[in-house]
C-alpha cells in the first residue's frame, strides 16, 4: 500500500464509522440555509432547482451522493446539490448548525453528541449501515497466538481504535459485557488506521479494530486472526451514517427537507442497486487506486431510517457514558 492510499484509507476509516476530532472543512454555498419551502415549491413548478450544499467526508460511502449527481436523481428531485468536503466530522456539526451546510451525511453518534451538547440536529434520511450478517465492514483482529478467542478476553488488554468514544469502543464493550466481561476493564488507545498492524505484530497493543480496506489486507496475514464483527455482534445492520440536518432549517422548510431526503432515498437505492457503477466513481471521487474500487468492500446504502437501531445505539452510548440521556426520537428523527 502505498503512502497516498494508506492515507487517503486513514480517511476512510472515517468512514462514518466515527466522526470525530477536530479539524476544518471548506464549507460552500453559504445561503443554502436561506432557501424557504416556498422556493422548493416554486422551483420545482418552474423548473428552477433549489440550491443546497451537502457536507460529505471524503471517504468511499460518500459516493452515493455523487451517483445521485452524476445521474441526474437529485436534479429531477428539483435539487441543484454542491458537495462541501470536510476534513474531519468535527468541523461538520457546527456548520449545519449555522446553516453554512444544508444537509451533513456522517456518523449517527456524533449527532446523538451533538444534541446531548445542546445543539439542535435532526435525522433526515438514512445513510450507510453495517451488514447484518456474513463478512462485516470492520472488526477487532488480534494476533493469533495472543490466547484471545473471545471479546471477554480483552478485559485487561489493550485494544487500539481509531478515536475513543465512538462506535468502535462502543460496540465493543457492549459485545465484551454480553460475553461476560466486566465492560471497564477492557482499555482503549488511540491510533490511525495505517499504524495498527505493525504496532499489533509487535505486541504494543494486544488488538486493533479497523475497517476495511485495512480488515481484509491485515487479515491476510495468517498470524493475525478475527475476534469479531463489533457493529454485527452488537447490533446487526448498524447505521454507519446518517443523513442531518440543523432543527431550525427542518422546522423553516420542511417541504425541503422531506424532498431532499426523498431523493437521496432514491439516489442510494440507485447507487446500492449499480456496484459497478457506483465503483467505477471512486477513482476520480476520492483518488482511490482503480483495482482497489473495485474489490473494496463496502456498507449498504440505504435511506431508510434504521430507528430501532439508532435507539438502540443510543441506550448503549448512554449505558457506557458516551452521552449523559438519549435524545428523544420524536425530535432527532423527521419522518
Amino acid at each position: 500500500m502505498n503512502k497516498k492510499f494508506a492515507s487517503l484509507m486513514a480517511t476512510a476509516a472515517v468512514a462514518g464509522l466515527a466522526l470525530t476530532g477536530c479539524g476544518s472543512g471548506s464549507p460552500t454555498g453559504e445561503d443554502g440555509g436561506s432557501t424557504s419551502a416556498g422556493a422548493s415549491e416554486g422551483g420545482a413548478a418552474s423548473g428552477e432547482l433549489t440550491p443546497v450544499t451537502v457536507g460529505v467526508l471524503p471517504i468511499a460511502p460518500s459516493v452515493g451522493v455523487q451517483y445521485g449527481i452524476e445521474n441526474g436523481i437529485f436534479e429531477e428531485h428539483g435539487f441543484e446539490v454542491e458537495l462541501s468536503t470536510q476534513n474531519a466530522g468535527a468541523a461538520m456539526l457546527p456548520a449545519v448548525s449555522n446553516q453554512q451546510i444544508t444537509f451533513g451525511v456522517g456518523n449517527p453518534l456524533s449527532v446523538m453528541t451533538a444534541v446531548d451538547q445542546g445543539l439542535d440536529m435532526r435525522i433526515a434520511a438514512g445513510y450507510s449501515n453495517s451488514l447484518a450478517e456474513g463478512d462485516d465492514i470492520a472488526g477487532v483482529v488480534t494476533r493469533a497466538d495472543s490466547g484471545i478467542e473471545g471479546y471477554a478476553d480483552l478485559a485487561g488488554k489493550v485494544t487500539s481504535v481509531n478515536a475513543l468514544r465512538t462506535l468502535g469502543d462502543l460496540t465493543i464493550m457492549n459485545d465484551a459485557e454480553e460475553a461476560g466481561a466486566d465492560p471497564e476493564a477492557l482499555e482503549f488507545n488511540e491510533m490511525p488506521f495505517p499504524d495498527m498492524p505493525a504496532q499489533l505484530e509487535q505486541g504494543n497493543v494486544d488488538a486493533i479494530w479497523v475497517p476495511e480496506p485495512f480488515l481484509t489486507n491485515v487479515l491476510a496475514d495468517e498470524a493475525n486472526t478475527l475476534v469479531g464483527y463489533s457493529f454485527q455482534d452488537a447490533i446487526p445492520g448498524m447505521p454507519t451514517m446518517v443523513t442531518f440536518t440543523s432543527g431550525a432549517y427542518a422546522e423553516e422548510n420542511p417541504e425541503i427537507v422531506a424532498d431532499f431526503a426523498a431523493a437521496m432515498t432514491e439516489a442510494l437505492a440507485a447507487s446500492e442497486e449499480d456496484p459497478e457503477g457506483t465503483r467505477a466513481l471512486l477513482p476520480e471521487f476520492i483518488d482511490l487506486p482503480e483495482e482497489v474500487a473495485q474489490n473494496l468492500k463496502m456498507e449498504e446504502l440505504s435511506g431508510e431510517i434504521r430507528t430501532d437501531q439508532l435507539n438502540k445505539t443510543a441506550e448503549l452510548a448512554v449505558k457506557y457514558g458516551f452521552i449523559g440521556e438519549a435524545p428523544d426520537p420524536s425530535q432527532l428523527f423527521i419522518q
